[in-house]
């Protein structure tokens, strides 16, 4: 379990891995194989984002109200997001929730290396897209 710099909990996790307990909402980064594949064990509420290895989310738009949202429902159950391997799409999301809070964008991808992973957010293009997210409009 993660805590966001705000306070709010986040179980970050790879699809790979099951979880211990299932969360009350799951955002899932994936394609439409990966939901194919884990939705048949998943009995909980979540979403998927059509999100490839490496890259950034297919819909930008769609991507950033889910971020939104998840933040919205960490303040008040159990939520958790993952991806293939749980570390550079997992690590975006979680940059972008540390902005949320406050964190500007290079702070947060910083945050996210120091408490998930060292690698999250693999990509320079998962950082632009970091950038954008705590950029766009509200």
């Amino acid at each position: 379990m993660l805590e966001l710099p705000g306070g709010r909990p986040v179980r970050a996790r790879s699809l790979r891995v099951p979880p211990a307990e299932p969360p009350a909402f799951g955002l899932y980064l994936g394609s439409g194989r990966a939901a194919r594949r884990h939705d048949a064990v998943m009995t909980w509420p979540r979403r998927w984002l059509v999100w490839p290895d490496f890259r950034t989310p297919r819909h930008p738009d769609e991507a950033a109200t889910a971020i939104e949202a998840l933040h919205e429902r960490a303040a008040a159950e159990l939520v958790e997001v993952a991806c293939g391997g749980g570390i550079g799409r997992t690590g975006t999301v979680l940059a972008c929730l540390a902005t949320l809070d406050g964190l500007g964008p290079d702070e947060a991808v910083a945050w996210v290396r120091a408490h998930h992973h060292a690698r999250a957010v693999e990509t320079p293009g998962q950082r632009r897209w970091v950038r954008w997210f705590a950029d766009r409009p509200r």
